[in-house]
């Protein structure tokens, strides 16, 4: 009897649990802007919200903590000309907060201290932005802050530019010039690479403080919008998109490789954008599609992604956001926890949880996960300077002390420029039927026939019709003949006329090996028995040319065979094994 055999994973149980919508966040106003963003951003302090708002661009900032239905009339964040299309918050301050918009203005905002939804006075006063950062000509789409370096953030516009600003000083000291709309951008962990996707369906990885683009390869082929997300410390990105025939793909890239690793996998085929949130600490992916209510998660492992479970809720959401592993709730075994939009009124939390009833911390399942401290200056990333933050042991937050930083144990990876070249020279190197030395055509063939006839037919010197006619001893030997009698329009060649039949250059030529005195054929003659040559070598290059297409379509099919069984065999399957071997075998010797 077979058994089963399940892969062993701490995170195999884990079960999203939907909130009461009388602890969800109500009564809201989500903007309806069509542009492709998460719509909500969250940290452990504040939810952001873009704003359906009128008299120019707002967006609302939500204290985690005021839970319920929010009063008619908040502090909105206002200061843009536009509708506000993306926010971001500052990784390493929860008061901090990035702003996009349609007018092509970044806007830096601080949350005031104290700051609540519920206020006694007459007239609701809004915020202000701190700084304003101007440089792009169109609307700005999206903004993310680099996840290692302080006071580093990056926006993508309509203008084919994404500027990188220290937000201290207010300007933009790096440009990449990108080839088309950004409809996506995510940091690596040491914030030394970018990812891109755009409409142009390609996949970029840049080297930001180069200015370039290291890697640079198709991606889904959909027509629909994808989405890229870097893997945290792992050198790998996850991508969601589409096919030509509009299902919803996931794919792992590695930077510099050419295609997904094990190629796109299909989900479904729904129309909504998929969005995808990467959690660092349990190596597991989040996939939440716009228009449906369904959430899936992936563990990686083994540059696999492998499926863990789905949550599935009845009401449809637009947008969603993900909470840094700081923020969640290690007493509850949480292990993430979303915030999705719906109904365009209001959002609901959604807790991810490891069922286990033990009392105690859950160290296996929580990681340390990134602080509050940056691994860089502004100015030491400019300069060149490369690290990770440090990280925070979770813990010390389930004790209730203060949180106890971890040295980061980061490795970098290799170059993200070497695997960039290396597929090029193995193209350069592949082709090894090259080296394989094909038969004449029957076209070559043909022309050597057809030179030789006109060699006979202009009555060169024999010395020259010796040389030709030596191509023929391999297939049939012409009739002996003497020297050529000249015809009268020859002989009227003096050169030839001065010149008589000598029997010492019989010998020369194997063809010319019997007696000059058998009698000379007339040119009538030869022509014949050069057209009957001519008959029989195109038979035989027919036949040569019906052999060959033949052993290819032998050749073809052995190699569809090897194929077919290589993906069908199993890693135990021992007989399958060798008849691959065989037919390898005579593969390679149908090719020689």
């Amino acid at each position: 009897m077979a058994g089963r055999f399940v892969r062993a994973s701490k995170y195999r149980h884990v079960f999203g649990k939907s909130t009461r919508k009388e602890f969800c966040y109500d009564n809201l106003h989500i903007s309806r802007n069509a542009w492709d963003t998460n719509l909500v951003k969250a940290n452990p302090e504040y939810l952001s919200v873009n704003w359906e708002s009128s008299g120019g661009g707002a967006f609302a900032v939500i204290p985690l903590n005021e839970r319920g239905k929010v009063p008619d009339q908040i502090p909105l964040f206002r200061g843009h000309t536009a509708a506000v299309l993306d926010t971001d918050w500052h990784p390493f301050n929860d008061r901090i907060i990035a702003s996009a918009s349609d007018d092509g203005k970044v806007f830096i905002w601080q949350v005031p201290q104290g700051f609540t939804l519920y206020t006694d006075a007459e007239e609701v006063t809004d915020v202000s932005p701190t700084s304003r950062l101007t440089g792009h000509s169109r609307k700005v789409g999206q903004v993310l802050f680099n996840p290692a370096a302080e006071n580093i953030l990056a926006s993508a516009s309509g203008d084919l530019t994404i500027k990188l600003w220290d937000i201290g000083t207010g300007q933009s000291p790096l440009t990449l010039k990108h080839p088309d709309i950004v409809q996506s951008l995510s940091w690596s962990a040491n914030g030394n690479f970018l990812v891109t996707t755009s409409r142009d369906k390609k996949l970029r990885v840049w080297d930001v403080r180069q200015q370039q683009p290291v890697h640079e390869h198709p991606g889904h082929e959909g027509a629909k919008n994808s989405r890229a997300v870097w893997m945290g410390e792992h050198n790998r990105i996850a991508t969601t998109g589409f096919s030509r025939m509009s299902e919803r793909q996931i794919g792992l890239w590695e930077p510099g490789r050419k295609d997904p690793i094990g190629g796109f996998n299909s989900l479904d085929s729904i129309s909504g954008v998929c969005m995808p949130f990467w959690d660092d600490g349990s190596n597991c992916l989040y996939i939440a599609g716009k228009g449906d209510g369904n959430i899936r998660y992936f563990e990686y492992e083994n540059d696999k992604f492998e499926f863990l479970s789905e949550y599935k809720s009845a009401e449809p959401q637009r947008g969603i956001a993900f909470l840094p592993r700081r923020g969640i709730n290690v007493h509850e075994n949480e292990v993430m926890r979303a915030f999705k939009t719906v109904n365009d009124t209001y959002i609901e939390p959604i807790s991810f949880t490891v069922p286990r009833r033990a009392e105690t911390f859950q160290s296996d399942i929580y990681p340390p996960a990134v602080g509050l401290k940056p691994a860089m200056t502004a100015a030491e990333w400019l300069d060149g300077k490369t690290g990770v933050p440090a990280k925070i042991d979770l813990e010390s937050i389930y004790e209730g002390t203060a949180p106890v930083e971890v040295p980061a144990d980061f490795k970098p990876p290799a170059p993200v420029k070497a695997p960039v070249v290396a597929p090029t020279l193995k193209k350069e190197s592949e082709p090894a039927p090259a080296a394989y030395r094909a038969p004449p055509t029957a076209s070559e063939q043909k022309a050597s026939i057809s030179n030789m006839a006109n060699k006979y037919q202009d009555n060169e010197e024999s010395s020259d019709d010796e040389a030709e006619t030596s191509s023929f001893e391999e297939i049939s030997r012409p009739a002996p003949r003497a020297a050529p009698v000249r015809s009268p329009v020859a002989a009227a060649a003096p050169v030839h006329v001065a010149k008589p039949p000598s029997p010492v250059k019989a010998p020369q030529s194997p063809v010319m090996s019997r007696p000059a005195a058998a009698a000379a054929p007339t040119d009538g003659s030869m022509l014949d028995q050069i057209k009957q040559l001519f008959e029989h070598q195109n038979q035989m290059i027919t036949a040569q040319g019906d052999k060959i297409t033949a052993q290819s379509r032998i050749i073809a099919q052995l190699a569809a065979d090897v194929e077919a069984l290589k993906k069908r065999v199993g890693p135990s399957s021992q007989e399958q094994s060798e008849r691959i071997r065989q037919l390898e075998l005579e593969l390679e010797e149908a090719r020689s």
